[in-house]
């Protein structure tokens, strides 16, 4: 069996694709690259091509246009590795990254999951009219107890999944920052990947289900926002635009309007209450925390001026009365308080560097390979000062 199964579904990605793969493939391991074309109209399937010939890559082919959760799961179904890394075709591997699993996986005698940070790297071009590129050092910031190599105790991994429900995420819920065993994904009821965001539902299902996790301080990856990514839609306020190009219905009772990743969490929250009934008890979606988060989202896009007064009014008119008790309760949650005072002094900062925290220009740098060789430099010089 091979060891590592990279999987890598793509949609219209040719401008950014070739460095993916090629960062994936220049490392000295036992695997195969599995890439989903969803019925690329771009350059992608010539950008493919050129890599037909590497014994390493299999290219499945869509013909028509289908949902995320289905073209990561038609890469999934052609894997054969023991272990399944998510890439999207703006990501980057870093250099090493595979030669570090390996160490890993030994030293803790095969475990189920291994998690780990990244850098972000925002593509010039991708929000808005900004044409500069952006970068942030750590992509997740974990809490001060994850701060060194541990297996991550049962009770810990429930107690995440459970915090999720108030909206407290405290691991990173991106796929390409967790390399998961391949008999791990199997337990998942439903297969790994299930709308409306499949890495979201999968990772906390693996929480729950997989018998050891690992975490590691260091950053192995490079996570690319590109203008053809989702997160351009979030950052742009154009998610309307980011579902139907994901496929996604985000669609519930008590839905609102707002930020989509929100409604999108609500959902797969609902979806974990009906797969873990026993486990989670009485554990519900807390519906004051997602009116916060939402009214929070209605403030950012009026502090931007992506939406106008009277649809910021209009915002607050969905809310019933139950849910302006939920509100009023912000007074006793300190991340509330947080975005508050973050709105409200970040005037002299670009309109991305408002909504995403910890994010730097780096205008000198105008590829994601560019910026891995970077950041590999940087890692070298000082291997301790990102962890």
């Amino acid at each position: 069996m091979t060891k590592f199964s990279v999987l890598l579904p793509t949609r219209n990605g040719g401008p950014f694709i070739d460095n993916c793969i090629r960062s994936i493939l220049s490392e000295d391991a036992d695997l195969e690259l599995i890439v989903s074309d969803n019925a690329n109209s771009d350059e992608t399937p010539a950008v493919l091509d050129r890599w037909r010939a590497d014994r390493r890559v299999k290219i499945l082919r869509l013909n028509e246009p289908r949902p995320v959760s289905e073209n990561w799961s038609n890469a999934l179904g052609a894997a054969r590795g023991e272990y399944l890394l998510m890439m999207g075709d703006d990501d980057c591997l870093l250099p090493g990254y595979f030669k570090r699993m390996e160490s890993i996986i030994a030293q803790y005698d095969n475990p189920d999951c291994i998690l780990y940070n990244a850098f972000s790297y925002v593509a010039p071009g991708s929000i808005g009219r900004d044409d500069n590129s952006y970068y942030a050092e750590r992509h997740f910031r974990y809490e001060p107890g994850l701060d060194r190599e541990m297996e991550l105790p049962v009770a810990m991994r429930k107690a995440i999944v459970r915090d999720m429900f108030r909206f407290r995420v405290r691991i990173p819920l991106n796929m390409q920052t967790t390399l998961v065993r391949r008999s791990a994904g199997n337990l998942v009821p439903g297969g790994l990947f299930q709308p409306p965001f499949p890495d979201h539902f999968a990772l906390n299902c693996l929480l729950m289900l997989a018998q050891k996790w690992v975490f590691l301080p260091e950053q192995l990856v490079v996570i690319g926002v590109s203008p053809k990514s989702f997160g351009h839609y979030v950052y742009s306020n154009q998610q309307a635009s980011g579902l139907s190009y994901l496929g996604i219905k985000a669609q519930f009772p008590g839905r609102l309007e707002g930020n989509e990743l929100l409604n999108g969490m609500h959902m797969w929250l609902n979806m974990l209450e009906n797969v873990f009934p026993d486990e989670l008890g009485d554990i519900c979606v807390d519906r004051g925390g997602y009116v916060r988060r939402q009214a929070y989202a209605w403030l950012m896009q009026r502090k931007l001026g992506t939406i106008g007064t009277h649809q910021f009014l209009r915002a607050f008119k969905q809310l019933s009365p139950r849910d302006w008790r939920g509100l009023a309760s912000s007074i006793f949650d300190g991340q509330s308080w947080e975005r508050l005072a973050r709105l409200l002094t970040f005037s002299a900062k670009s309109d991305i560097e408002k909504q995403w925290y910890g994010l730097r220009p780096i205008p000198e740098i105008r590829n994601i390979a560019e910026f891995a060789r970077w950041a590999a430099k940087k890692i070298s010089a000082n291997p301790t000062c990102l962890h």
